[in-house]
C-alpha cells in the first residue's frame, strides 16, 4: 500500500502443550530457523528468537500489516508443530499450547528486547518461566485471571 509506513517490534511468548519439556538442544536451531522462515514468508523481520525447552520467545518487527498477529500467530504455530511432527525432531506428538502474549515496545528498546530474547538461557538460570511471564504481564499492566494463565505445572 503506497505512503504507508509503519515501524512496530513486538515480542511474541507462548508455549509447548502441557509445557512438555520438547524442544531438546539438538533440534533447537532448526525450529528456529523454520519458525524465522515462516516469518519470512509472511513478510515479517524476526529479529530474535529463542526456542526454550517448553516456550518459544520471538522479537519481531510487524511490518506487513496485511496480516493481524493473531493469524500470524495462528500460522507460526500450525506450520511449526507439523514441520516438527513431520521432521519427528520432537518424542511423542508436538503441539503449542493454545494462547500467547504479544507485547510491544519502542525502537529505544530493540537492543534491549534482542539481548533479553537471545540471553533466555542465563535468565532462566535465574528465574522460572512463571515468574518471567507474571512478570511481563505486570510490566505492561497487563489485567489477567490465573485460570487463563499457561498451564504451569512445574510451580
Amino acid at each position: 500500500m503506497p505512503n504507508t509506513y509503519t515501524q512496530i517490534y513486538i515480542q511474541i511468548v507462548f508455549a509447548t502443550k502441557g509445557r512438555d519439556i520438547k524442544i531438546k538442544s539438538e533440534v533447537k536451531e532448526e525450529i528456529e530457523k523454520y519458525i524465522c522462515g515462516i516469518f519470512s514468508n509472511k513478510k515479517q523481520k524476526v529479529l530474535a528468537i529463542y526456542a526454550n525447552p517448553d516456550h518459544l520467545h520471538i522479537f519481531f518487527s510487524y511490518k506487513n500489516l496485511q496480516i493481524t498477529i493473531p493469524e500470524l500467530i495462528k500460522t507460526v504455530k500450525i506450520e511449526s508443530s507439523n514441520f516438527i511432527n513431520d521432521k519427528k525432531l520432537c518424542l511423542g506428538k508436538f503441539s503449542w499450547q493454545e494462547g500467547y502474549g504479544a507485547f510491544s515496545y519502542a525502537k529505544s528498546q530493540k537492543e534491549q528486547v534482542v539481548n533479553y530474547v537471545l540471553n533466555q538461557e542465563k535468565h532462566h538460570a535465574k528465574k522460572s518461566f512463571k515468574q518471567e511471564y507474571l512478570e511481563i504481564l505486570t510490566a505492561f499492566e497487563i489485567e489477567f485471571k490465573n485460570e487463563y494463565l499457561f498451564e504451569f505445572y512445574d510451580e
